[in-house]
């Protein structure tokens, strides 16, 4: 079996280079992979696409990201900042510097799982007769009208986990799984911070994630 330990950030996020597709776990503050971030923020990148549930959360722990115009497009479930005065990434939007796409949450979650499964699309009621599927192939079920949404697939996927061992099976504490796991699935490459490593295998029971989905495990620097 593969040892996916890497000792590095540098080791941890080789390769990922400019235009980059890449998918970010965390839902609010949990299961974010702040180190991976900050090491990928510091890399210089530009025209990189981002999917995650929320973009403001990566301005307030990442705002290398947004100030140096690192970001072409965001997939994401919640394009708002925190306060009445726009966030550095609404005022790029608007400068024509950055394009969004907004999901519903349950359907941003659906695209990946089918992104990993090889579903190419599916069809779902959720946003049909809203702004949200105008443009959009619709076709009508049983009398109820559904949007096509196409999967969703990257070329990276940054993870935050409890525990992992050196074959790359996770253990996630609680809400750190969130979209992580969907996310693994769709990806080319997967790494993952984790709290500790241990060098058994974890017990069946306590894996989340198989490492087969999981390329570079690296050992995070802080806690969440």
């Amino acid at each position: 079996m593969i040892d996916k330990r890497v000792d590095d950030l540098q080791a941890a996020l080789a390769g990922i280079g400019p235009g980059a597709s890449i998918m970010i776990s965390g839902f609010g503050n949990a299961g974010i992979p702040g180190n991976l971030l900050h090491g990928l923020s510091g890399m210089g990148l530009s025209g990189l696409t981002m999917i995650l549930n929320a973009i403001r959360r990566l301005e307030e722990s990442n705002p290398v990201f947004f100030a140096e115009g690192q970001i072409a497009h965001v997939i994401t479930t919640a394009f708002r900042g925190p306060g009445q005065a726009p966030a550095a990434f609404e005022r790029q939007w608007q400068d024509g510097k950055l394009t969004f796409e907004i999901v519903p949450q349950g359907t941003f979650a659906e695209r990946i799982r089918a992104g990993g499964a090889g579903v190419p699309a599916f069809y779902t009621p959720t946003a049909a007769g809203t702004p949200l599927a105008e443009g959009r192939e619709q076709r009508d079920f049983n009398d109820q009208t559904c949007v096509l949404e196409t999967a969703l697939t990257a070329d990276v996927a940054l993870l935050r986990a409890e525990k992992a061992d050196r074959y790359g099976n996770l253990f996630f504490r609680g809400t750190q799984s969130n979209f992580g796991a969907a996310m693994a699935t769709a990806a080319r490459l997967t790494i993952v911070e984790v709290e500790e490593i241990s060098d058994q295998t974890l017990p069946p029971a306590q894996v989340h994630l198989p490492g087969i989905y999981v390329q570079r495990v690296l050992q995070a620097a802080r806690k969440d």
